[in-house]
């Protein structure tokens, strides 16, 4: 959730190391807490009447399975993500043979041409290196009509809980970076005009870009291994001392209690939910 990190030489070696491998010891913390946002997309097949799915940044997997139950006896979903932790993850809990996953980057992996009606992503879209390159990748790998849809962050401001761990551990953190907007990372996608040029450029039609803000969930129990294992806080504490960790805990913790309610932490995420299609070379729109 809090996906920009400490300094690394590149996403890959974060992903492929330390913050891949977070996610895939967190996964049922995580899968949970997105579960609203799962919920929006896996019906989108039978709404599309798509058999050939893309999960774009499928992390350990639980939309790509998802979406796999309720596609056909030929239907077809591939997960793809950078992060070779999180697709063995996937591949390990997968035993439908319709669900398959690729350890690639989506920007330049060589689909198949013209071989997906339908591409999804729950929050994956947002790190690629070069947006408008990626998108046109996709379109690449998109039949005529093929339809995209797509959930991302929208702008930190707006999500105060997604912020508030390294806000609060700045002060005692002489490791943790700030966020900078105009790099990849959780709130790239934050300015919808950005992302309508982005997918308009890369050859995307009938671009749609919906606001939606959705209830987030977990156990307050849950909450200080979220914010001590995940996220630039996270990664942080990982090369921090003793006292420094107890320090950091105890003002984040405290830090988080206007959105603990009864036992449980809820908060409100504001997201955009993306939509657009594949041009179709006779004018038709699928989806």
């Amino acid at each position: 959730m809090n996906d920009t990190a400490a300094p690394a030489k590149n996403p890959l070696e974060l992903w492929d190391g330390p913050t891949g491998q977070a996610w895939v010891d967190n996964q049922e913390l995580l899968n949970h807490l997105l579960q609203p946002f799962e919920d929006l997309l896996v019906d989108t097949p039978a709404a599309t009447g798509a058999a050939q799915v893309l999960d774009i940044g499928c992390g350990t997997g639980s939309v790509a399975r998802a979406i796999t139950q309720r596609l056909g006896p030929d239907g077809r979903c591939i997960g793809v993500d950078i992060s070779r932790p999180m697709t063995a993850a996937a591949a390990a809990r997968t035993t439908d043979p319709r669900l398959s996953f690729v350890c690639a980057d989506a920007q330049t992996y060589a689909f198949a041409p013209a071989s997906i009606d339908l591409f999804v992503s729950r929050f994956g879209v947002m790190f690629f290196a070069d947006p408008q390159a990626a998108f046109a990748n996709l379109q690449r790998a998109a039949r005529d009509g093929a339809s995209l849809r797509c959930v991302a962050w929208r702008s930190a401001a707006e999500n105060p809980f997604m912020t508030t761990a390294e806000r609060t551990a700045a002060p005692l953190l002489t490791n943790l970076p700030p966020r900078r907007p105009d790099e990849p990372g959780q709130f790239a996608f934050g300015d919808a005009a950005y992302v309508r040029g982005i997918l308009e450029h890369s050859g995307w039609q009938d671009v749609d870009i919906e606001p939606v803000d959705l209830v987030c969930r977990m156990p307050e129990a849950a909450l200080i291994t979220y914010f001590s294992q995940l996220g630039p806080v996270g990664l942080a504490l990982r090369s921090a001392d003793e006292a420094t960790r107890t320090n950091v805990i105890a003002a984040v913790r405290a830090a988080f209690d206007r959105f603990v309610v009864d036992g449980e932490v809820r908060f409100t995420a504001a997201c955009w939910l993306i939509g657009a299609h594949a041009g179709a070379a006779t004018g038709d729109r699928r989806g």
